[in-house]
């Protein structure tokens, strides 16, 4: 009886464990089967090549762009506006070092001019203003050299040589402001002779297509642009050199104005 009671118990430890295997390779299998089912995973984003962005005005600078617009305008009237740019900033340069070399410490000057007349007399007084470069020592100097004459022909001599010296620096701004009036005027011919192309490849086509309306107004529209562009330039630099030679002109009034002072002073 023990013996069957043993044997059953053995048996039934064996179906169970047994089951109990079978139930574990089952689900074994299934996770396999569900593994296997599932998708392959994609490759992650740092494998992946990343594209290259590449867009056509990427790598193209200001310059390469205004050459670029400056060709399709055209270069019949372009090339116009482009000189009238070149030499009014020529013009522009040249007026603006002439006005810098032209400014001078005006109260500095007018103390060696009374030192000098007080030791060394007017031909001291004159080799001070020879030695300084400026509108006003030039002015000065006119001045000492009629000294002997009598105040009235001094002052006569100081005005008279006073407007030579302010047509000397009001130079060539006749031809800036040419230049400035000139410019948008070329693009404006530029950009009606191009809308008369424009209308003409439209009678051709018998058609008004967008593409050629809209190509041609573009390249009608450049010239006015850059003239525009050039105007707009060289009138900055022309209002910076007028408002240079208004201030070098009032300091060779108010300096004139003490050297007659000096001079009366002196005389008596």
């Amino acid at each position: 009886m023990k013996k069957l009671f043993v044997f059953l118990t053995v048996a039934g430890m064996l179906t169970f464990g047994l089951n109990t295997m079978a139930v574990a390779q089952d689900e074994a299998a299934a996770d396999t089967e569900v593994v296997d089912t599932l998708p392959a995973e994609e490759p992650a984003p740092a494998d992946l090549e990343e594209p290259t962005l590449t867009p056509d005005y990427e790598d193209q600078t200001f310059h390469y762009i205004l050459k670029e617009q400056f060709i399709e305008g055209g270069p019949e009237f372009m090339s116009i506006i482009l000189l009238c740019l070149i030499i009014g900033l020529g013009l522009c340069v040249e007026r603006i070092i002439y006005l810098n070399l032209s400014t001078t410490n005006t109260n500095k000057l007018l103390n060696k001019v009374e030192d000098a007349l007080k030791t060394g007399g007017v031909d001291a007084a004159k080799e001070v203003c020879k030695n300084t470069r400026g509108p006003v020592a030039s002015i000065y100097y006119q001045g000492l050299d009629r000294y002997n004459e009598g105040m009235e022909i001094v002052e006569k001599s100081i005005v008279s040589y006073g407007s030579v010296l302010m047509g000397r620096l009001e130079m060539n701004l006749t031809w800036i402001s040419l230049f400035i009036a000139i410019a948008p005027m070329l693009g404006f011919m530029g950009t009606v002779i191009g809308m008369i192309g424009a209308f003409d490849a439209i009678a051709a086509a018998g058609d008004i297509s967008p593409s050629i309306v809209a190509d041609g107004i573009k390249v009608a529209l450049l010239t006015t642009v850059f003239g525009l562009i050039v105007a707009v330039i060289l009138q900055v630099f022309y209002n910076y050199i007028v408002s240079k030679i208004d201030g070098i002109v009032n300091t060779m009034e108010d300096a004139t104005i003490s050297f007659m002072d000096i001079l009366i002073k002196y005389q008596k």
